[in-house]
């Protein structure tokens, strides 16, 4: 099964905001994983970069990212401690069939980081570049 990444809104903003921030380097994975992301995510992203340069990183960032739609619905039950303002981030990441969700946001997931929610793999980024990123290192 391939490696399919979803990228929330904390680790477009960090990789927009931080060029140098090693988390860029989830976009050097190649074929090893496929970075995906939601409206709803970048949206969020753009509206918290505070100047023109880091929204221009960001579109470039995004030229490495399959875009998929933003999905509404009712949560997993295992997720329904997760805050509402979460709901779309999930639910996207689990229509597009993702298998994980990379995320900053210690304070809504990290109960979950390193565990499975609702079947999506929940890592920060340097999870994500130790357990798929290994893979590809010879």
């Amino acid at each position: 099964m391939p490696v399919r990444l979803f990228l929330d809104a904390t680790i477009l903003f960090s990789a927009a905001w931080r060029p140098a921030a090693g988390l860029t380097r989830l976009w050097r994975l190649g074929k090893a994983a496929d970075l995906l992301t939601s409206p709803f995510a970048i949206e969020e992203a753009r509206r918290n970069l505070p100047d023109p340069p880091a929204l221009s990183r960001l579109s470039r960032l995004l030229a490495g990212v399959v875009v998929v739609p933003d999905a509404t619905g009712e949560v997993p039950a295992a997720a329904a401690a997760l805050p509402e303002k979460d709901h779309p981030i999930l639910l996207a990441a689990l229509r597009a069939g993702a298998t994980h969700v990379v995320t900053g946001d210690h304070r809504h997931f990290g109960r979950w980081f390193g565990r499975t929610l609702a079947g999506l793999r929940v890592v920060t980024p340097r999870q994500a570049l130790d357990e798929v990123g290994g893979r590809t290192r010879k």
